[in-house]
């Protein structure tokens, strides 16, 4: 069962067969990482085609050290093409590379092993929630002129509406007369209070206040 098909000779039969477990486990990937969870169109359809993309390249590479050469020079282009992701989705992503080189080598039993036991764990660990934030957490981003000084400036207003507030970056934009700071704040009730957002901006010339349930790099 944990054979590879692919021995020598290698049959239409056993290339068959791993092309077509590609497929199904790169599809079961793509609804696993779907669960409570959002992604593109596009990311869903490269995790569910990325197995038997990898199986299929495995293949033609298997035993030829130039053709494996140069097609490690292609990813690596291909890389460098890529956007940031989220760690759920770069796990996605490892994880569909994974089975295909499992593919490609003929091992499915190891390959719907490894699945079966991702899958129990990835399931698992989105159903408790492990590591999620408390309702309460947020990722805040405040603009202030370049002409105001940010130290002291809203200790009394997280004094009021937070039990934890932690200043993470700074960042300076429009030419460097507006500044961008970041906190991570913890607020005494699971809502945004309206005080809060009216008392930040009467502090910061009423410019921006970002309020958002994911970290600084998706308000940037």
């Amino acid at each position: 069962m944990l054979n590879t098909v692919l021995a020598e000779p290698v049959t239409l039969v056993g290339v068959v067969a791993c092309m077509a477990a590609a497929i199904l486990l790169g599809v079961l990937t793509a609804l696993l990482f779907l669960y409570r969870s959002r992604h593109s169109t596009g990311f869903v359809l490269a995790v569910a085609m990325l197995p038997l993309l990898v199986a299929v390249v495995i293949m033609m590479v298997n035993g030829n050290l130039g053709t494996g050469i140069a097609m490690a020079g292609a990813f690596a282009l291909v890389r460098f093409r890529s956007f940031e992701g989220t760690a759920r989705e770069i796990t996605a992503v490892i994880m569909s590379m994974t089975l295909g080189l499992a593919l490609g080598m003929g091992y499915i039993g190891i390959a719907v092993l490894f699945f079966a036991l991702a899958a129990v764990c990835i399931l698992l660990l989105t159903r408790i929630d492990l590591g999620a934030a408390l309702p309460q957490e947020k990722y805040l981003r405040i603009t202030i002129p370049d002409n105001c000084d940010h130290n002291g400036l809203f200790d009394e207003v997280f004094a009021e509406y937070t039990t934890r507030a932690k200043l993470t970056r700074i960042r300076s934009v429009d030419m460097g007369t507006l500044f961008e700071l970041y906190y991570e704040v913890v607020f005494k009730e699971p809502r945004v209070p309206k005080g809060f957002l009216d008392a930040i901006r009467t502090r910061n010339a009423n410019l921006d206040v970002v309020v958002s349930d994911l970290p600084e790099r998706a308000m940037l």
